[in-house]
């Protein structure tokens, strides 16, 4: 996962197929919607021009949308019937997108050996859990992990943890951040910067809760209430509450780059395996990544990122199957994000990785994928799952009652499900 933009509200109910079909591709054999970072959009569009050169008569039309307005215009062309062929689509928000129409399963169409080289994590990030179809596959997973200057550590006597087996304690990690606080501005750095527009605080922190023991939704009842404001969830938000008030954690004004700034203001930081190139280009030997600590019973950790899938309307599914079989296997698009250090989704492409194949400085992040990755709530109401939390979690940095925001945001999550009849015939049991 990058970070994410805010929720796709506008997917609260299913799309008609009939209209989505009279919106087949009128110039193009194929179209693509996509998003990403610079690099990302040359790399997709190389590898485009790459396909077309090796199916003579083929043309590609790539539909790049920035990220901040990405939702808001797949929603637009979904409500006049004219989605394209192939949909990158931000993984927590599967369920939705399949529930209202929009995809078809990838198996049959793309490459078995692709699929088969998938991590668990990212076969978790393209399932359904209705009919445990496979919607949707990519090159790159994503996670979050514990960085650290090992200087600072070594110098402050914290033991320094290599595997997730062997992770910090919630003992450990508070005592950490209580000592660095005698030699640090600010202990860690939680990434506050990012800000409620994105996906940063349900797709990070909901796995300190999941280590505790508690959920943001049940996920055999679908019911918020009596899950998200129960007493363990109440107690691991206001735990992070309590590294709030202490002075611990960078402030949300003080941007994104504390950790690595020149001064290292922060020790710690809890940040995406995006933040590794930058860090160790400013850190070099100095930097550690460590796994995410386990606060209670179980280690937890997130996953998720933007994937690919084929629309259900689609009046080339095996060609877009062909060409995302294609993308996935090209070695010029590979290399691009092997050159940003992108968290691997398929298994060839860790072990082809310096960075995160067995013994690299990131070796500890993917073994998260496999160890103890949980994806986020995978209902058709996430929008509304993940926007509630947000904003929850947000008030209770700033000092509101745990109990109380946690409570509101359940409600909000449980009337959003009722509102939508349950989202049948939606059952993810």
């Amino acid at each position: 996962m990058r970070i994410h933009q805010k929720a796709l509200a506008v997917l609260a109910g299913a799309a008609s197929l009939a209209a989505l079909a009279s919106g087949a591709a009128e110039a193009a054999d194929l179209k693509i919607m996509f998003q990403g970072d610079p690099f990302e959009i040359a790399a997709i569009q190389g590898a485009a021009s790459r396909f077309e050169a090796a199916h003579p008569g083929t043309k590609i039309e790539l539909i790049n949308t920035p990220h901040d307005a990405y939702n808001e215009k797949f929603g637009a062309m979904a409500s006049t019937g004219n989605l394209p062929d192939i949909i990158q689509l931000d993984a927590p928000f599967l369920a939705n997108y399949v529930w209202s129409g929009y995809l078809q399963p990838v198996t049959g169409l793309v490459e078995q050996a692709l699929i088969d080289d998938m991590t668990p994590s990212n076969v978790s990030q393209g399932t359904y859990p209705p009919d445990k179809g496979l919607y949707a596959i990519g090159l790159t997973d994503s996670t979050v992990v514990l960085y650290g200057s090992r200087k600072q550590l070594e110098a402050a006597k914290i033991r320094i943890p290599t595997s997730v087996a062997d992770a910090w304690t919630r003992e450990e990690f508070e005592g950490a951040l209580k000592t660095l606080s005698a030699s640090s501005k600010w202990p860690i750095d939680l990434f506050r910067g990012y800000g409620t527009k994105t996906e940063w605080i349900t797709y990070a922190y909901e796995p300190i809760l999941e280590s505790m023991g508690c959920d943001l939704i049940n996920r055999t009842t679908w019911k918020s209430e009596g899950t998200l404001d129960d007493q363990t969830c109440v107690d691991a938000a206001t735990m992070m509450q309590s590294w709030v008030k202490a002075g611990w954690v960078v402030p949300q004004s003080a941007g994104t780059n504390q950790f690595y700034a020149e001064g290292r203001p922060a020790a710690l930081a809890w940040g995406g395996h995006w933040v590794y190139a930058e860090a160790k280009a400013t850190m070099g030997d100095d930097l550690v990544a460590m796994p995410l600590p386990k606060f209670g019973q179980k280690s937890a950790s997130p996953n998720g990122t933007w994937i690919f899938g084929i629309n259900k309307a689609s009046a080339e599914p095996k060609l877009a199957g062909e060409f995302v079989s294609f993308m996935l296997k090209d070695a010029d698009y590979r290399k691009a994000y092997e050159e940003h250090t992108g968290f691997p989704g398929l298994k060839s492409f860790a072990a082809a990785s310096p960075v995160y194949a067995a013994g690299g400085p990131m070796a500890v992040a993917f073994a998260q994928a496999s160890e103890s990755a949980v994806p986020r709530p995978p209902h058709p109401a996430y929008p509304t799952i993940t926007l509630a939390f947000q904003q929850a979690m947000t008030d209770i940095f700033d000092g509101a009652d745990p109990k109380d925001e946690l409570s509101k945001a359940a409600k909000k999550i449980d009337a959003d499900i009722e509102d939508n009849d349950g989202y049948a015939p939606f059952d993810g049991n």
